[in-house]
């Protein structure tokens, strides 16, 4: 009875020695990229799990799900979805919808009237004389020539994406439409039905078209949207507030000068009063909606 443990203990010690034998005595010989590639391929968890990387990847099993689990609480009580690469580009390649279709109607309808002469365009146009309700709306993406348009097309992108980027592709279009709508009405009210004439025979009727009433709102809109208990939004306001403001008394110096319609046929009304209307757009907004 007292032989069998020794006996024991000796297999044990055998099968040691045999252990240590087996394990090589010598560096293996390799160069320093073979020796990377190993070294990767371990980290990646499909080598052998004896070294330092070994060590490694018994922690990483050992302490990894802890750490998962804990971004996933933390995140799950902030309020947080896990956005994964499909979900971020995805989101990435909506942004600045509204704008492009806007710009794309603007320019869709100049070249139809301008490049392809299709009469219907004109009618499109704001008549004072004969006006269509639906006029209102089809004028503000119609254009005269390319420098109205050029002008128009480069302050709606980027103003439109301020505005786009604060209230969405819903709200630059509720915006681009509401304040051109209002200038479009404004003109029709404070501006002559015809032009020329002799006492009313023969007097060309007045037209009112392009998008700088609604771009005038969007440059409003867009400096107002940025007013808020943030220093970077407030900064964002005041650099953009000191440029729409000089534009916005420029236009107001004009319109007194030249009584509405400026030189080249600048229609100086349409844009006070759609920078006027994305006032009131906003002030109304403000006190309808709860704060956020």
């Amino acid at each position: 009875t007292r032989r069998a443990p020794r006996a024991s203990a000796r297999r044990v010690a055998s099968r040691a020695a045999s252990l240590r034998d087996a394990q090589p005595r010598g560096p293996i010989a390799s160069s320093p990229r073979q020796r990377r590639r190993g070294d990767l391929a371990v980290a990646g968890g499909k080598g052998p799990g004896g070294g330092a990387f070994g060590d490694a990847e018994e922690l990483m099993k050992k302490y990894g799900d802890a750490a998962l689990a804990t971004g996933e609480f933390i995140g799950a009580k902030s309020g947080m979805k896990p956005a994964g690469r499909r979900a971020r580009a995805s989101a990435k390649s909506h942004e600045g919808n509204g704008v492009f279709l806007l710009l794309l109607v603007n320019v869709a309808l100049f070249v139809a009237d301008q490049w392809l002469h299709m009469g219907f365009v004109k009618s499109l146009y704001l008549n004072h004389m004969h006006p269509r309700w639906w006029q209102f709306v089809t004028s503000i993406f119609c254009h005269a020539n390319w420098a109205h348009l050029s002008s128009n097309i480069f302050f709606l992108y980027v103003f439109g994406k301020i505005v786009e980027e604060e209230e969405g592709a819903f709200g630059v279009w509720f915006s681009y439409l509401f304040t051109g709508i209002g200038a479009g009405l404004a003109s029709y009210i404070m501006l002559p039905k015809a032009a020329g004439g002799l006492l009313g025979v023969g007097a060309a009727a007045t037209v009112s078209l392009g998008a700088s009433g609604a771009v005038f709102g969007l440059f409003a809109i867009g400096v107002l949207t940025k007013i808020r208990a943030d220093f970077r939004k407030l900064l964002e306001a005041v650099i953009l507030g000191q440029f729409v403001v000089e534009r916005f008394l420029s236009e107001a110096r004009m319109a007194a000068a030249a009584g509405g319609i400026g030189a080249g046929g600048v229609n100086h009304v349409a844009h006070l009063a759609g920078a006027l209307v994305g006032v009131a757009l906003i002030w109304t907004l403000q006190k309808l909606l709860p704060p956020e």
